[in-house]
């Protein structure tokens, strides 16, 4: 993985975002780190398993885990107006 891949993966989701009620999280550091964490999944699991959420092993199951999630029905969304792991905030 290269500086290359993860500022790819950064723009796609910045353009994702640009007509959504959300926005990439302004933390850098947080969101390449989770960036990091995708293209690794992606490189060895052929997925973007979110980083931070345990796969079952299960995959129907583990496909609700694929970034981005659909996370307006999270908790952490409707509480604290960001997904599962804080890669996107509410605008």
């Amino acid at each position: 993985m290269n500086e290359s891949e993860i500022e790819g993966l950064r723009k796609l989701f910045e353009v994702f975002c640009t007509k959504q009620e959300f926005i990439l999280n302004p933390d850098r550091a947080h969101v390449d780190f989770l960036l990091k964490g995708l293209i690794e999944f992606k490189n060895t699991l052929g997925l973007m398993y979110c980083p931070c959420r345990i796969r079952t092993g299960n995959f129907e199951k583990d496909l609700e885990l694929v970034c981005p999630c659909n996370f307006f029905i999270q908790e952490t969304w409707i509480k604290e107006n960001r997904c599962w792991c804080g890669l996107f905030v509410r605008r």
